[in-house]
């Protein structure tokens, strides 16, 4: 009688955005410390010099700029490793799982603009503004996850984080379509070229990290300079990076995309994340009265965000999977879902970034774009949080 010899397992590298996420509870305490002292600043006798120094020029960026398009590139950096790695070794290896974020993306992008539109149809003037409420802020999502530790599945965070991405690129591609008036086509192709030469280096199976990092640089300014969104670069970097698992064999540990994802995390979790919550939390609300906070752009952004993402993100999730399109992040229940849907309308910067776009021309509706971004963000991180405690708290059994 032959026995059949045990199957070798080999274990599964921990990546580093996965214990970021799975035990980041500092981090997000931080992120969500960084975000109330804006707002302190913001809104008291430093608010003039916050605002001063944020909009300083630093070369031929402000240093809000310097925050939102250099040092969140890396941030993006960091979630594109964690993505591939997904898509190529974890939790996103089947075309279900891949669908889900994708669907739920998609709703969570349609039904906020419609809410908006719906708020907004008798002031013509103000229906621009559409896309507001259509972007998730990964950074502040990911945070109020972060302080619910191990009470919510990991495999949720990592859903969380692939949603956003495609809901944040969703939105550059929006704003590239209806409110970039001035692409750099020559910049694009650019792009392109270096995008190419490091596709190229990935194929011949070049391991060392530098070439990699000096061309993303390079991409990294030529897409700043195309007109699209410079966190894009970080992505696209990303999936450039070496990861090569082999059947039954998990990519290794030592691989060049696990070495820059532990050499990031640190760095992102306490630096990046918690100095971009400070520069873009700090909405000054003095002199603000009932006409603004009843306003068609403020109602239609705050119920966007908080109502339609909601509505499209569960949605999207809730038809996928009845649908048999994909399958619920394991180990998570509806209630996780519902939570997580929620922390979706979360806005902050790429709906203030939208906004401003938006509303280049009639800076009046700035204060209300601005209201309604925090108003719909802080009613959706709050019932977002209750909704995933009470879940971690309620049986399986019950849901």
């Amino acid at each position: 009688m032959t026995t059949t010899p045990p199957v070798r397992r080999f274990p599964r590298p921990l990546s580093a955005l996965r214990t970021l996420l799975s035990s980041s509870a500092g981090g997000g305490i931080v992120l969500m410390a960084s975000a109330v002292l804006a707002l302190v600043v913001a809104n008291g006798p430093l608010g003039e010099a916050y605002a001063h120094v944020l909009h300083a020029e630093i070369g031929p960026l402000s240093l809000l700029h310097w925050i939102n398009d250099g040092l969140m590139a890396v941030f993006f950096l960091l979630v594109g490793l964690e993505i591939k790695r997904e898509f190529l070794d974890g939790g996103l290896r089947t075309w279900p799982d891949r669908a889900l974020p994708g669907i739920a993306a998609l709703g969570g992008m349609v039904a906020p603009a419609l809410v908006y539109v719906a708020f907004n149809l008798s002031t013509p003037e103000t229906l621009r503004g559409w896309a507001i409420p259509a972007a998730t802020d990964i950074a502040f999502a990911l945070g109020v996850l972060a302080l619910l530790g191990s009470r919510a599945p990991v495999s949720l965070k990592i859903f969380l984080t692939a949603l956003a991405i495609l809901d944040d690129l969703g939105a550059v591609l929006i704003i590239a379509v209806f409110y970039t008036a001035d692409l750099s086509w020559p910049m694009l192709g650019l792009a392109a070229g270096i995008l190419a030469m490091l596709v190229t280096l990935n194929r011949v199976g070049l391991r060392r990290l530098g070439p990699y990092l000096i061309l993303g640089a390079a991409l990294w300014l030529v897409v700043l300079r195309s007109g699209l969104h410079a966190t894009v670069a970080g992505v696209l970097l990303a999936l450039t990076i070496p990861c090569r698992p082999s059947p039954g064999r998990p990519d290794d540990a030592g691989s060049p995309l696990h070495c820059l994802e532990h050499a990031l995390q640190p760095f992102v979790a306490y630096a990046i994340v918690p100095i971009f919550g400070f520069a873009n939390a700090g909405v000054s609300v003095k002199g603000l009265g009932l006409d603004t906070l009843l306003a068609p752009v403020t109602l239609g952004v705050a119920a966007g965000l908080f109502v339609g993402k909601q509505i499209g993100v569960f949605g999207g999730i809730w038809l996928a999977v009845k649908t048999g399109l994909a399958k619920k992040p394991a180990g998570a229940t509806w209630r996780h879902v519902y939570g997580v849907a929620l922390l979706c309308g979360i806005g902050f910067t790429m709906s203030l970034f939208i906004g401003a776009l938006a509303f280049a021309a009639r800076p009046e509706f700035e204060a209300e774009t601005k209201l309604g971004v925090l108003a719909g963000s802080l009613l959706s991180s709050l019932a977002g949080a209750l909704v995933l405690s009470s879940a971690a708290r309620r049986a399986p059994a019950h849901e």
